[in-house]
């Protein structure tokens, strides 16, 4: 099959968590032999950011590291969609995209395009920004993938889409994995970027206060962090190392005994079950995990086996301090972990949950599938 995605970069993962998934996905259904043709607009934030962040060495590295995996940029004026379009069979448009453009797609599915057409949601505006994902026309779209199940019902109960799926990140394990005989540069490493406040109290009770009340060597990695968290940084004692691009995360975490997860807070008041892919990967890589609270609603891990849940920053200290001392515990965890993510949460996994959708999107609709 011709998968055709619209994603706000393929090229940048400078406070884009999607495209970590993204190309995992690609990597898995090229290797099963699909045709996958990413678009992003020329002048996305993420890719600006990155670029005034890292230079435009950057963008050069991501053709290094990813070979054979590229975009083409467009300008939305004059994006010539037949020409885009031409010979797909699947169709996905992310949710960070213009809502003309995904209105614009939507009216060639509804005029007769031979294509499935769905609307990938990974993000919680459906909760924090309704308006904005209300403003989306999804009237043509086959379905929406969610990456909740909570998402997903919103959608339906909403009315947003005629479909919807729950179809979960997860961690691209031809990259994430585990790196044994990196030398040790300290105790705990945080990768995670600063948001618009959505956990800044929380960052200072399960992350900044503990690292400071064990004195432990501790660096966090991340981009849009304001003045006043990196003096609160500096004030536990640990180090602020900025931006680090996703496909060094497997050799960060390589490199300490233990990190941690903490969900923005609309992951944990109003959209439970949703880990976002940071977890993924970093079980992944088979380093224990410590997370402040979140509910695994979907039973997606093993909540004491594959992690520990910390339910205040005094039990999160205490996690801390028994990961770092006990071998035993710090090997049961990282092993559990792995165990699960390589039994069912690969970007390997994903794709086959994708390829399923579009079987059953064929047999709803034989005639999209004869007239290719």
């Amino acid at each position: 099959m011709r998968f055709v995605y619209f994603t706000h970069s393929l090229v940048s993962d400078w406070n884009h968590g999607n495209a970590h998934f993204l190309r995992g996905v690609i990597r898995e259904l090229t290797s099963r032999g699909h045709q996958v043709q990413v678009f992003e607009p020329r002048q996305s934030w993420s890719l600006q950011n990155l670029i005034a962040d890292q230079g435009v060495e950057a963008v050069t590295r991501f053709a290094t590291v990813f070979p054979g995996m590229g975009s083409t940029s467009y300008d939305l004026a004059t994006l010539d969609l037949d020409r885009a379009l031409d010979g797909a069979d699947v169709v996905i448009v992310h949710e960070w995209n213009d809502h003309d453009l995904v209105a614009r797609i939507g009216r060639k599915r509804a005029a007769g395009a031979r294509f499935h057409l769905l609307f990938h949601d990974t993000h919680h505006r459906s909760v924090t920004d309704p308006k904005a994902m209300a403003a989306y026309d999804l009237t043509a779209y086959d379905g929406v993938l969610a990456y909740g199940e909570v998402i997903r019902e919103i959608y339906l109960s909403m009315g947003w889409g005629k479909r919807a799926w729950t179809w979960h990140e997860a961690a691209d394990t031809a990259l994430f994995r585990p790196l044994p005989g990196r030398p040790r540069e300290g105790d705990l490493v945080w990768i995670g970027n600063w948001g618009d406040g959505e956990r800044s109290v929380e960052l200072g009770e399960f992350l900044l206060l503990p690292i400071r009340q064990l004195r432990i060597k501790a660096r966090i990695h991340g981009v849009r962090y304001p003045g006043d968290a990196k003096a609160a940084i500096a004030l536990a004692g640990a180090e602020y190392a900025g931006y680090l691009p996703n496909h060094e995360a497997p050799d960060a975490f390589a490199r300490f005994p233990v990190t941690v997860h903490i969900p923005r807070r609309p992951y944990v008041e109003q959209l439970r079950g949703i880990p976002t892919i940071r977890p993924f990967e970093a079980l992944a890589c088979g380093i224990p995990l410590v997370c402040s609270p979140w509910d695994d609603a979907e039973g997606l891990f093993r909540p004491g086996n594959d992690y520990l849940i910390a339910r205040d920053g005094a039990e999160m200290t205490k996690h801390l301090r028994d990961v770092l001392n006990d071998l035993d515990l710090s090997a049961s965890l990282a092993r559990s972990g792995y165990e699960t993510i390589q039994s069912r949460h690969t970007c390997g996994h994903r794709a086959e949950e994708l390829l399923e959708i579009c079987r059953g999107l064929n047999q709803r609709n034989p005639l999209l599938v004869e007239a290719r």
